[in-house]
């Protein structure tokens, strides 16, 4: 089974760069499923319905979330009905909506779980005992485990993703905005890269207005980010191909589209 993820959509930016993109990939690498985080799609923080139903609409099968899930308030409106949609699973109990679902492809279930790091991060729950409840409820359905790591630290993503070599299909890293080059396969078959990156503006600083993150460093006074709107774009995922029997990946390669790396099909 061969898995396509794009990593964080921010803004109209990013929205555009994955409809206009999306087809050509699926053309070029044949996934069978595409899973994409939304978390920033909404102007940068959070999303709503409307966007929710154009990133499926632009070809999404699936939608992970991360910390900026709550940030656009009309979400808790639909959340519990976005049947292809994950949140942090280690939000804390009765938290709207949920952590790990399952997709049914061509007769064989993919396990989605969405799990938010801790170190510079909000103090969520522990995701390293949480994931262990998850995993083994997930294995009496599947052996193909997919989870999205929504974390600030590097190190952070490697212990998780070591920790659960082996146990799951793949471990790819989100939030920083910023796609490592550390894409690889651990010893005991997890497919693994620390960040995919993200999709949207290409020369803002991690999808935000240069111009006011720079204010901040010079003066550290409040500053009011937003999204970038105009200007060059860019897209980051990975494709990942795994074993429909055993549950273990086969190999992940990256993928950055953007001015300095055209897209060929």
């Amino acid at each position: 089974m061969r898995i396509l993820f794009i990593g964080d959509i921010v803004g109209s930016i990013g929205r555009d760069q994955l409809e206009h993109y999306l087809p050509k990939l699926k053309q070029k690498y044949q996934p069978q499923l595409t899973i994409v985080n939304g978390e920033n799609a909404a102007a940068g923080k959070g999303i709503t319905e409307k966007i929710y139903k154009q990133l499926l609409a632009s070809g999404a099968d699936f939608l992970t979330m991360g910390n900026h899930t709550f940030d656009k308030k009309e979400i808790f409106d639909f959340i519990d009905d976005a049947k292809k949609m994950v949140r942090p699973a280690n939000f804390p109990e009765g938290t709207p909506g949920k952590g790990m679902d399952f997709v049914n492809v061509n007769g064989k279930e993919v396990a989605i779980i969405s799990l938010q790091g801790r170190t510079f991060m909000p103090p969520l729950d522990d995701p390293f005992r949480m994931v262990n409840d998850l995993i083994k409820e997930a294995k009496k359905r599947t052996n193909l485990i997919f989870i999205d790591f929504h974390a600030e630290a590097t190190s952070e993503k490697l212990a998780f993703a070591w920790y659960l070599d082996g146990q799951v299909s793949a471990v790819v890293g989100t939030h920083t905005h910023v796609q490592t080059a550390d894409n690889r396969l651990l010893d005991q078959g997890t497919a693994y890269i620390t960040d995919v990156g993200m999709t949207g503006p290409y020369d803002g600083i991690i999808g935000t207005d240069r111009e006011a993150v720079i204010k901040k460093f010079l003066t550290q006074l409040p500053v009011r980010f937003e999204a970038t709107k105009t200007g060059k774009a860019q897209l980051s995922g990975v494709v990942i191909d795994l074993n429909e029997s055993t549950g273990k990946a086969t190999s992940i390669e990256r993928i950055m589209i953007s001015d300095d790396h055209p897209f060929f099909n």
